[in-house]
């Protein structure tokens, strides 16, 4: 049975483990090839592990089922300009979503979306927002399946290649207004 629970410190080598499995399924061909490779777990895991032992007006989540971690979110309020250090009071965002590639049409994603967008609105936001890379067609069916549309921004997410270059990827902006 599939549950939803606050994530732990603990919870960061399989936050980690279906990030780089999610990221190397999903955006091949979308993503430049040198920088799925390049991903490096254990550096990821310690930066995981800090992040969710410090307080942060972003919450995780993840999915468990049979005692195994299939799927994860974070969520929190807007990031006003993309930056952490503007944040909206009254819209959310979801920042990640990611469920292993062996779970992908299970519903996973789904219950995680439900969940963060359930504690979005106990929190008292009455909007949520998101951001998606604009080839990811997969992800962008998903999202609207969940209720969103795309409000017509955009704009360019840097990402950093292992020759120490970016290159800045096209994403969209999709919104959800809460009940």
């Amino acid at each position: 049975m599939l549950t939803v629970r606050g994530a732990r410190p603990d919870d960061a080598p399989d936050i980690v483990r279906i990030n780089i499995r999610a990221w190397r399924e999903a955006y091949a061909g979308i993503v430049p090839e040198d920088v799925l490779a390049a991903m490096d777990e254990a550096e990821r895991i310690e930066r995981y592990r800090e992040r969710l032992s410090q307080w942060s007006p972003f919450e995780n989540v993840v999915a468990v089922d049979a005692g195994r971690t299939v799927g994860y979110t974070a969520f929190g309020p807007y990031r006003v300009g993309r930056h952490e250090a503007m944040l909206s009071r009254r819209v959310g965002e979801v920042l990640a979503i990611y469920v292993d590639p062996s779970r992908w049409g299970t519903g996973a994603g789904r219950t995680l979306m439900d969940a963060a967008v359930a504690r979005l609105a106990a929190r008292g936001f009455t909007s949520v927002r998101l951001w998606v890379l604009t080839d990811n067609a997969q992800a962008r069916r998903f999202y609207e399946r969940a209720g969103f549309t795309a409000d017509g921004a955009r704009a360019g997410h840097p990402i950093g290649r292992p020759d120490g270059s970016v290159v800045e990827l096209p994403v969209v902006r999709y919104v959800r207004l809460l009940p």
